[in-house]
């Protein structure tokens, strides 16, 4: 079988990434067994055409096996109330797709050194899921501004949004190892319940679904409370859920311990399709000078292959993501080829050729 990939390059370091994800991915399983097909859009499409995410570029999502993104992104490039355009692209493949959850790994690789001391490789290793179509965020293009003096955004939660994504964590938990500290499968609830009834009704059905996982312990955290806890206890951790907004923030928080954006890979998964990219934005600073790290990217590759080998029963795809991430865990750890981010002078297409030969 080949599997279809729409490739959407987008602006900044989005096509030097993008590239070097797909010669990785290339490398790891073949020419014939993922055919890349490279579709426009991004702020810099906007600017051309007046349009972030072109037709042509939507029906192919629609129809393709998965999608790999570079980064969108301009300075300047806004809509009329400000927002940013380059965003608009995975927002608006996020809800026309339903991509709802939005899955952040963080796990601290052999080389990279965490910003908490005395924390080590294998220590830290844990996945936040973020529920990615209702929350604070429903309310892009639709709040109010009235009179330019008072403004509104409403939070939105449904139950069918949040008993998804909650056995979306759930479901994910039960295919891991558990937290390293005590090897217990565990999802913990982030929230606010203390304070407001959106959150207090998010924990009461995500405890509903929890009835149905007699094997995976469930565990609380206030938003304000999980941040202490995963620069503390990071360790603990296994499953973390959380609201859109919540998910956003702490999500970013635990990249910064095991290395930075530039570490981070990330998916927005739905029932019928997923996205894949780089947590990081398009630093249109570094553009075009070939120091970008690739690797978050190239883990977010690994990511799809796994979920494409997961949905299609297909092992070759899932052997090929573990073999993807030993790689770049091989080149960081015997400093093969180490990125600017990291404190290297690897370039990005050196750290690629890198990951290349220890695939091969």
């Amino acid at each position: 079988m080949t599997y279809d990939i729409v490739t959407i390059d987008g602006d900044g370091i989005g096509p030097e990434v993008n590239q070097s994800a797909i010669e990785v991915l290339r490398e790891a399983c073949g020419s014939a067994l993922l055919n890349f097909m490279p579709f426009d859009g991004g702020a810099g499409h906007y600017v051309k055409t007046g349009h972030v995410l072109p037709d042509e570029t939507l029906n192919a999502c629609r129809n393709a096996h998965a999608m790999l993104h570079g980064a969108a992104g301009l300075p300047g490039v806004t809509y009329a109330d400000g927002t940013e355009v380059g965003n608009d692209l995975h927002l608006q493949l996020r809800f026309k797709l339903d991509l709802f959850a939005n899955v952040r790994p963080i796990r601290l690789y052999q080389g990279v050194k965490s910003t908490l001391a005395d924390w080590s490789a294998g220590q830290i290793d844990y996945v936040i899921v973020r529920e990615n179509t209702e929350g604070l965020y429903a309310s892009r293009g639709a709040g109010v501004n009235l009179r330019n003096e008072l403004v509104t955004d409403t939070l939105v939660m449904t139950r069918l949004g949040v008993e998804r994504v909650a056995k979306f964590a759930f479901d994910l938990s039960r295919r891991r190892n558990g937290a390293p500290r005590d090897h217990q499968r565990r999802v913990t609830v982030c929230d606010k319940a203390n304070i407001l009834k959106t959150y207090a009704f998010f924990r009461a059905v995500c405890t509903e679904v929890a009835q149905s996982y007699a094997d995976v312990e469930i565990d609380y955290a206030y938003a304000d409370a999980i941040t202490v806890h995963m620069l503390k206890k990071p360790d603990f951790y296994d499953v973390i859920v959380a609201e859109n907004m919540f998910g956003d923030i702490i999500s970013d928080l635990g990249a910064a311990t095991v290395g930075g954006l530039g570490m981070a890979a990330s998916a927005e998964l739905g029932l019928n399709h997923g996205l894949f990219q780089g947590a990081h934005g398009s630093a249109p600073d570094i553009a075009g000078q070939d120091v970008a790290s690739p690797i978050a990217t190239i883990l977010s590759g690994a990511l799809m292959l796994r979920w494409l080998g997961d949905r299609h029963h297909d092992a070759t795809l899932s052997q090929a993501a573990d073999r993807v991430e030993k790689a770049v865990e091989d080149v960081l750890a015997h400093g093969d080829a180490v990125p600017h981010d990291q404190g290297g002078h690897a370039r990005c297409t050196e750290v690629t050729q890198a990951v290349c030969r220890r695939l091969r």
